[in-house]
């Protein structure tokens, strides 16, 4: 998706919330920002950093901590439907999109992640006859 100030390419995120855990925080902004809905890892990807202008000028570096969300339903209203665009887009379409190289390297080692899960699985026996 991407920011609603500069239109560049970015994945949901926010302040900590007092009660919350960090997965829990970045659940509700993928619903908040995206209008995705789904089960969270509770461990993190990774983190990266990047410059953010807070409004009074001030320009800070941040620190995003990244958690995986397996959708399972899409809000047809959320809170920022309208300001953002947002697109399904494969691993190495996101990796190229977005600026940060740190969230692109996490981008790319987490289709590594589902290519080995998806390959570790065993096939499903069909029974004979």
């Amino acid at each position: 998706m991407t920011s609603r100030d500069t239109g560049r390419w970015v994945i949901p995120k926010g302040w900590p919330m007092n009660g919350k855990c960090a997965h829990e925080v970045a659940m509700q902004e993928a619903l908040e920002e995206a209008g995705v809905r789904g089960s969270v890892e509770a461990e993190t990807l990774g983190a990266y950093t990047y410059p953010k202008m807070l409004r009074d000028g001030v320009q800070v570096i941040c620190k995003v901590q990244v958690y995986a969300l397996e959708v399972t339903d899409m809000a047809k209203n959320f809170k920022e439907k309208g300001e953002r665009t947002i697109e399904w887009v494969s691993f190495d379409e996101a990796a190229k999109r977005v600026r940060e190289p740190e969230l692109r390297h996490l981008f790319l080692a987490f289709k590594q992640k589902m290519i080995d899960r998806l390959s570790a699985k065993p096939a499903k026996q069909i029974p004979a006859e």
